[in-house]
């Protein structure tokens, strides 16, 4: 995981939920300015907003998923690593599959509505609406991408987590721990090559990658469950 580092300044956010924003958001904002140059920056604003709002919303779902089932929330973090909802005491096995699966879960409903509504736009024939439409598409995209991000089954990420637990359905704690650290290690090790590969075709560069000594602890059973 990213450090969040330094804490830029704080919000209220919704249900009052207290919003951390961590100064290296900020520096994300600006590399991805230098990177597209001077010329996109509407652009870049326009995609650094998206991109804000789709996180804080999945970390949201976290929150609600904490909510409804009486844990009290602590507060969201954005850093410029993505972002973490930070609650006052742990759930039951049970509720943590809701409270980790949530997130994605928000992502994919924002992809499903985002896209209904720019096929509404583009079917209408409106051609003043057409740049709209183009914009909720890349939104809808983006967490679709998000959604798909987000489940990899890999540390930290909510995929791994939601590995782990679904290994304790079935398994010992320790034996479920050293299951997921063995796909997640499988993962970590196949995640470089397909850095590169996704850089050279696409031209993405994703500034996130598994730590591969974590996957490789759990896999031998060296770290608490």
């Amino acid at each position: 995981m990213v450090h969040q580092g330094p804490t830029l300044f704080s919000v209220t956010g919704l249900f009052g939920v207290r919003v951390d924003l961590g100064r290296s958001l900020f520096g994300l904002a600006g590399v991805l300015v230098l990177l597209a140059g001077l010329s996109n920056l509407v652009w870049v604003a326009i995609l650094v907003a998206m991109l804000f709002v789709s996180i804080y919303l999945h970390e949201l779902g976290h929150a609600w998923g904490c909510r409804i089932q009486g844990v009290a929330v602590k507060r969201i973090v954005l850093h410029g690593g993505g972002g973490f909802c930070e609650h006052a005491r742990p759930a039951s096995r049970a509720g943590q599959e809701l409270i980790i699966a949530l997130g994605p879960l928000v992502n994919l409903a924002l992809w499903a509505l985002a896209s209904l509504a720019a096929e509404g736009i583009f079917a209408s024939g409106a051609t003043g609406l057409y740049a709209t439409g183009s914009y909720l598409m890349l939104f809808a995209r983006l967490n679709l991408a998000l959604c798909l991000f987000n489940l990899v089954p890999v540390q930290p990420l909510d995929g791994g987590k939601l590995l782990q637990l679904a290994f304790l359905r079935v398994l010992p704690q320790g034996l479920a721990m050293r299951a997921a650290g063995a796909v997640g290690l499988v993962f970590a090790l196949l995640w470089w090559p397909a850095l590169v590969y996704v850089y050279l075709t696409f031209g993405w560069f994703l500034l996130f990658a598994p730590p591969i000594l974590l996957h490789w602890h759990m896999a031998r059973g060296r770290l608490r469950p």
